[in-house]
């Protein structure tokens, strides 16, 4: 049973999982330029996997039936979509292309959500995430200097599209299976699976890319942020992410993506504060006003299931 204090962990956690990831980006930035970026996330993710593995060694549901097996091995299809769409858009579209699309997912989430039924059809949470996704977007012009120039959708916009339904279908999966009883209670085994798999298959295309070579350049100094990646910004996001499906839905998980730009400002203005405009603030607070009632709306529903059990035990 899923009680208060649950759900209030949950929000916490989401709103660590949006700093960490935030944080994540200057970090991948001090990696050797040329090194194969799917290869990476491969390795990034088994190490992430390792990681994770005395958590969950003993476990009596660490073995999957076979239907979990299945949908693991979706979950891990869905990584490596999203992934491999990201990379091999990288150098066809804008960043800011990429940046308006992703913008979807939360959205995405909710509508696949409604189809597999996990979520319910309302108006206040859509609404949420359309203001979220308005902020994200102002953060997007903001970064790219208050221009929509270079936005457009072509092949390549249609592939980074596809990879965004593919992140968006992970977390639907996810609760999905959780109602089904097919993917196990601990959010420990969930991720462990999903890095395992996602990172093996993602490393299978990176090899049919030829990107193994590029490998050599490898430093000592790489090898340490992937290890620090692998630990803090893939294990442990993705554990609390998994934490937080088996409470919210996945439109509300998915949401707290819009407060990763936020995050990545946060650390740019630290940085580079003469950088900073006034046209950072119309996305900040659109994102901020988002989250806040996302919040709002999960204590008010809190509120009331503990009025309704309390009139039940009367």
């Amino acid at each position: 049973m899923t009680t208060s204090r649950d759900v209030a962990r949950a929000h916490a956690g989401l709103l660590l999982w949006a700093g960490l990831v935030g944080l994540s980006f200057p970090v991948v930035g001090l990696l050797t330029p040329g090194l194969p970026p799917l290869l990476l996330t491969a390795i990034r993710f088994c190490i992430a996997a390792l990681g994770i593995w005395p958590l969950v060694r003993g476990q009596s549901a660490l073995r999957p039936s076979r239907a979990g097996a299945w949908l693991y091995a979706a979950m891990g299809l869905c990584l490596t979509g999203f992934f491999g769409a990201m990379f091999w858009a990288a150098h066809r579209i804008t960043a800011v292309s990429m940046a308006t699309l992703f913008v979807s997912v939360p959205l995405l989430a909710y509508l696949l959500g409604l189809a597999w039924r996990v979520e319910r059809l309302a108006w206040r949470l859509p609404a949420i995430l359309v203001v979220g996704a308005l902020g994200a977007l102002g953060l997007a012009w903001a970064e790219a200097g208050g221009s929509w120039r270079g936005v457009a959708f072509g092949t390549g916009e249609a592939v980074f599209f596809l990879g965004c339904v593919a992140s968006a279908l992970y977390p639907v999966l996810s609760k999905w299976g959780l109602e089904k009883g097919w993917l196990a209670a601990s959010a420990g085994v969930r991720t462990f699976w999903s890095l395992l798999l996602g990172g093996g298959l993602i490393g299978l295309v990176g090899l049919l890319r030829g990107g193994a070579p590029a490998l050599a350049s490898l430093g000592a100094m790489d090898a340490a942020i992937l290890i620090y990646l692998g630990l803090f910004s893939s294990a442990l996001t993705f554990w609390l992410q998994q934490r937080a499906t088996a409470v919210l839905t996945p439109g509300a998980v998915t949401a707290y993506g819009y407060l990763v730009p936020f995050v990545s400002m946060l650390v740019l203005f630290v940085r580079q504060p003469g950088a900073m405009g006034r046209e950072w603030l119309p996305g900040s607070l659109l994102v901020l006003v988002a989250i806040a009632a996302l919040l709002r709306r999960d204590a008010r529903a809190r509120r009331a299931s503990v009025a309704t059990d309390a009139a039940g035990r009367r």
